[in-house]
């Protein structure tokens, strides 16, 4: 930073003479100090005689003392040396020339080197003190103005940052925009008027689609499709999205042809306090003779048989949240009308315990299928009914899922029918109690026999993890490996090892 002005520029006094006649050299002194932040009388030799340090800088700037005896160019730094130079022989010269006034030099920045690393920028102005070549300095402290100026700096190279950023996330963005398959379009929360749209949108609606923006969405669809997206878009406004809304394209809209059905879905977000929404169209699926007919005539959907089987079956992410189910699924449950149980997660129904779908997600991670597990199904009014459970992960698959056959066992007839507390007389009778009842009343007062059965059924449940079978049984995992070593139980010594660290 440099700080340049001309002699021209000052604007003196108009009668100096009268004014300060007879003014003496403490008067002038004062003045001086009070004009600058600080002063320097600098002889001939570029030799710095004395400094004068005005209120605002004597207590910050009492080292500038030391510099009496030192040149000025010594005292700044190495690339304003010249600096310093130049303003000695332009203030030389103009003592050397006969001008009745004499003159003030032009003001140029130096930074001074003081102890600790620290700069001290100053602007100074030259006056001549007299025909030997003395000069003085007058010098503004800077060090306020480079601190704004750095801020400044600083800030535009933030506001640099910061758009570049914003450049390179909207040109992401802008590629996922248009990359989607899906037809999006941006509305006006309020007028339904079409701000942007995708590539795919122009696709889905035909030529319309390139005059789509500034007109309403509305305009594209029939009639009778209307009001029902009008009010699925306002339910968006107020709630935040709407879900899937078959409408039909208008008679002059679309590229599949008039009439055409698409699927109408919605979320709202802010942008600049106003309300917008994101709308997706997506082509309707393919009905179930649509299906039936592209696999010829009289072949069965193989959709169509899931939605109709007597069994549940439902499909989750791999970490147990639905995906779809089937009829079946919700007449187990016993739901109201209206109440979805895609997104929610399976164990809310499903298991006695949350270790249940602990044992069947880890079994399945693991083996990739698990046959006939025993546990229970929850109905929407908490009552709870005994299930078999054969399941099958898919990891490989477009979207990695888990399927689950689930199968109501409460009406299967026992082999011998006999009173819920009379213990069985065999051991398949004694094991097909475990996860139906908890241990205390199957152990009661039975032998060591039954409590070693039902150790054994446990883990063959869990597939021998320890944990999950005393969290079954309602044991800790230490009492469970006391019970191991007192029936003989135990495996190998790794086991062994592992369990106790337990």
């Amino acid at each position: 930073m440099q700080t340049h002005g001309t002699a021209a520029s000052h604007q003196r006094f108009e009668a100096p003479e009268r004014h300060f006649a007879g003014m003496s050299a403490d008067f002038l002194a004062r003045i001086v100090a009070a004009a600058s932040d600080v002063a320097l009388v600098v002889d001939s030799q570029g030799v710095i005689r004395d400094v004068s340090l005005g209120a605002s800088a004597a207590a910050e700037l009492s080292e500038l003392r030391q510099w009496v005896g030192r040149r000025w160019s010594e005292t700044v730094t190495i690339e304003n040396r010249g600096k310093v130079q130049a303003m000695l022989s332009a203030g030389q010269a103009a003592s050397a020339s006969k001008t009745a006034a004499l003159p003030v030099m032009p003001e140029r920045q130096v930074t001074h080197a003081l102890s600790g690393g620290i700069d001290l920028p100053i602007s100074y102005s030259i006056v001549p003190l007299d025909e030997l070549g003395g000069v003085l300095a007058l010098g503004r402290d800077l060090r306020e103005v480079a601190a704004v100026q750095q801020r400044l700096v600083d800030a535009q190279q933030s506001m640099e940052r910061d758009y570049l950023r914003l450049r390179h996330t909207e040109a992401r963005y802008r590629l996922l925009f248009e990359a989607v398959d899906e037809a999006v379009l941006v509305l006006d929360a309020s007028s339904l008027v079409v701000f942007e749209h995708n590539a795919a949108a122009t696709q889905l609606l035909g030529e319309v689609g390139k005059r789509l923006i500034g007109r309403s969405l509305l305009d594209v669809l029939q009639a009778d499709s209307q009001a029902d997206a009008q009010a699925a878009l306002a339910q968006a406004r107020s709630g935040g999205r709407c879900d899937d809304l078959p409408v039909q394209l208008a008679a002059s809209a679309g590229a599949k042809g008039p009439g055409a059905t698409l699927h109408l879905s919605a979320s709202a977000f802010r942008q600049d306090s106003t309300t917008l929404l994101l709308a997706r169209l997506s082509a309707a699926q393919p009905s179930a003779s649509a299906g039936k007919a592209a696999q010829g005539d009289g072949a069965p959907s193989l959709l169509d048989v899931v939605n109709t089987l007597p069994d549940a079956f439902v499909l989750t992410d791999m970490q147990g949240r639905i995906l779809s189910a089937n009829q079946a699924f919700s007449d187990m449950l016993q739901l109201p009308p209206g109440e979805a149980v895609v997104g929610q997660p399976l164990d809310r129904w499903l298991g006695r315990t949350s270790v249940d779908m602990s044992v069947l997600i880890g079994n399945l991670r693991q083996h990739g299928v698990l046959r006939l597990f025993p546990t229970t199904l929850r109905s929407g009014f908490g009552e709870a009914s005994p299930v078999e459970v054969s399941a099958v992960a898919v990891p490989d698959g477009r979207q990695a899922c888990l399927g689950f056959a689930i199968r109501d066992v409460a009406r299967r007839l026992p082999a011998e029918t006999r009173p819920t507390r009379q213990l069985p007389r065999s051991v398949d009778q004694l094991t097909g109690l475990v996860g139906r009842l908890p241990l205390k009343d199957i152990v009661g007062e039975t032998t060591d026999l039954i409590e070693k059965l039902c150790i054994e059924a446990a883990l063959e449940l869990t597939r021998d993890h320890r944990a999950s079978a005393a969290e079954m049984l309602g044991l800790s995992r230490q009492s469970l490996y006391v019970k191991l070593r007192r029936y003989g139980i135990l495996g190998d010594s790794t086991q062994d090892d592992t369990m106790a660290s337990d």
